[in-house]
């Protein structure tokens, strides 16, 4: 299956773990230097791209009716504040995949993106877009844990490393999660790009904004990222919140809990310092 002819719509769709908050910090930095040959958006507080992801996942867990419309109707939102013009343009969010192993309930790999995907395609091309996709990958040795850690972190898991092994153990490897995509939106139109390649670290995403068109001088003439984003957790820390998540609190009050360990990691390592006596 072709692409139809259109403006081009590249939806980076993560996944979770796989470098995408450093990726956005990045091209949400750098939207402006190249907004005359790229327009970017990203899941920033305040826009429609964060009620995006909500309903993205939402229908993952779901897959009601009412989910289907609440997911058309908040692309149609995102889709409201491009700016006319020739430019492609890249949205870019992790949780357009759907719920990642851990979250809801969820073990397996993504069974809900093919569907999300045919949504948003069928919703792009009805706005004069050309749809296609980008999905990281990264070795699932290294990628489990990382999920799993995230999980503690964000999502209220509350099992231990083990049993998250132990649950996840029969995960497909990416292949199996890129040929169900194709399956639906065809081989042309999806490309997966693998973490492993993403070389230069002060200017993350860059494979992606090579997939965009831009040339490889010009990405080299952007300023590189400072730090990277959304580092994992120490083990107290994690083990932490791990604990904290079988607890019965209201949301709100457990996010603020991980916002603060965040912040005061040093306090959940066993050789801390003393910082004075209380």
């Amino acid at each position: 299956m072709m692409m139809s002819e259109g403006r081009r719509l590249i939806l980076h769709v993560g996944v979770q773990k796989t470098g995408t908050t450093s990726i956005q910090r990045f091209l949400k930095l750098r939207a402006s230097e190249l907004a005359d040959c790229l327009i970017v958006r990203t899941p920033e507080e305040g826009t429609p791209m964060r009620p995006l992801g909500r309903a993205a996942v939402a229908l993952s867990l779901s897959g009601q009716k009412d989910d289907r419309e609440a997911l058309r109707a908040a692309f149609d939102d995102v889709l409201d504040t491009v700016p006319d013009g020739p430019q492609p343009v890249i949205l870019s969010h992790e949780n357009l995949a759907g719920a990642m192993p851990g979250n809801g309930g969820e073990t397996r790999l993504y069974p809900a993106l093919p569907r999300i995907l045919k949504i948003l395609d069928k919703s792009a091309q009805a706005r004069g877009f050309s749809c296609d996709v980008v999905l990281y990958t990264r070795q699932m040795l290294s990628w489990r844990p990382s999920v799993w850690a995230q999980a503690v972190r964000t999502d209220g898991y509350a099992g231990t490393f083990e049993e998250f092994m132990e649950a996840t153990a029969d995960l497909p490897e990416w292949d199996d999660l890129v040929d169900r995509v194709r399956a639906v939106l065809g081989p042309d139109r999806v490309t997966r790009l693998r973490l492993e390649e993403e070389t230069d670290l002060e200017r993350p995403g860059r494979q992606l904004l090579a997939h965009a068109g831009i040339e490889a001088a010009r990405i080299d003439a952007l300023a590189p990222l400072e730090d990277a984003a959304m580092k994992r957790l120490n083990g107290g820390s994690t083990e932490f919140l791990r604990q904290v998540n079988a607890l019965a609190l209201n949301p709100h009050a457990r996010g603020r809990i991980a916002d603060l360990v965040a912040r005061t990691q040093h306090l959940f390592t066993a050789d801390a310092p003393s910082e004075g006596t209380l």
